[in-house]
């Protein structure tokens, strides 16, 4: 039997996280690379439909661990039923999405295994049967290719967001097995309350198909209404690089970037972004770039599918005219 790649997916309140598609596409191609199987195990209550969704992508089997004390998420929860489930299934590798909730119970799940974790992995590469999992250092200026020093089993990693495409996940058809587990009285310390929401205008940005971002060509924060125009004319979100963020002309939830999101929309509007690799290391896992910027030399050129080297105050207007006719015409 082939050794396993076990991906641990992410849900919150019955949904699966987007990440977690892109974690489970990671494990496909390293196990195509290494002759490996992928299995993926989701925790939760009531998680049978999630279960369900996650049997229509190409792996071995899907665990449905089911648990009341997991209906919210606990640190305390997920390292104890995890480090039961992982420590008699013994899988070669275990895959997770670099979320906020990973990074806050992967470092614990690893101390109490005995094992290592890598974590933000962006790719990885197979080299003379050696598995190396990459990671930026610095800010993203570079990269470094990381290995384990064991042998295994239970080597982790955790990848970012946007390393991988969510719909290159592929699809097939996995058995489910349920396991119902139960935490014991006293291992759970915390309790959990109502989930916090910044504020109504938040967003995340990650679950975004299209984004319209500026920079500072945008030149004065009243010019941030054509970009939002923009935005609402073809169903994206509004972004921004860090200067404006700083500037408070867009609240710190919508920069991209090493200090802000990493995203991975279907399609990403540039307006009168530079593109230093602290931003471009948040957006350069779009599939469709498109920039616009009056400076020919600007580094957002060197990784944007199409480049308009203009005033974008010169392209944008006219730009929407276009699409608001073509919209008139479908109509």
């Amino acid at each position: 039997m082939p050794e396993t790649i076990l991906v641990v997916v992410e849900q919150h309140q019955s949904k699966l996280n987007r990440v977690s598609l892109e974690t489970i596409a990671a494990a496909q191609a390293i196990a195509k690379e290494t002759g490996r199987q992928v299995e993926i195990a989701v925790l939760g209550h009531d998680i049978a439909a999630i279960a369900e969704e996650l049997a229509s992508k190409n792996a071995a089997k899907v665990y449905a661990i089911e648990c009341p004390q997991l209906a919210a998420y606990t640190s305390d929860g997920y390292v104890h039923v995890l480090k039961e489930f992982l420590g008699g299934k013994q899988p070669k590798l275990v895959l997770m999405p670099h979320t906020y909730q990973v990074r806050d119970f992967a470092p614990r799940l690893a101390l109490a295994l005995g094992k290592t974790v890598i974590p933000d992995a962006i790719g990885y590469k197979y080299e003379n049967g050696k598995l190396l999992f990459t990671r930026q250092m610095f800010q993203g200026k570079f990269a470094a290719d990381v290995s384990f020093s064991d042998a295994g089993p239970l080597w982790m990693a955790t990848f970012q967001n946007a390393a991988f495409r969510a719909d290159m996940a592929e699809a097939g058809t996995a058995p489910v097995e349920t396991l119902h587990v139960t935490v014991p009285d006293g291992v759970i310390r915390v309790q959990p309350h109502e989930i916090f929401k910044e504020a109504k205008q938040s967003v995340d940005l990650s679950q975004s198909e299209s984004i319209v971002a500026v920079g500072r060509g945008i030149k004065e924060q009243k010019n941030l209404a054509i970009a939002e125009e923009l935005a609402k004319l073809i169903g994206a979100d509004i972004a921004a690089s860090r200067p404006i963020c700083d500037a408070g002309w867009l609240p710190l939830d919508r920069q991209v970037g090493s200090s802000g999101q990493t995203i991975a929309p279907k399609l990403y509007i540039a307006l009168g972004i530079s593109g230093a690799i602290q931003h471009i290391v948040g957006m350069k896992g779009s599939r469709l770039i498109i920039a616009i910027n009056k400076d020919a030399e600007a580094p957002i050129f060197e990784i944007a599918d199409i480049g308009v080297v203009a005033n974008l105050f010169d392209i944008v207007p006219p730009l929407m005219e276009e699409i608001k006719k073509a919209k008139a015409a479908a109509n």
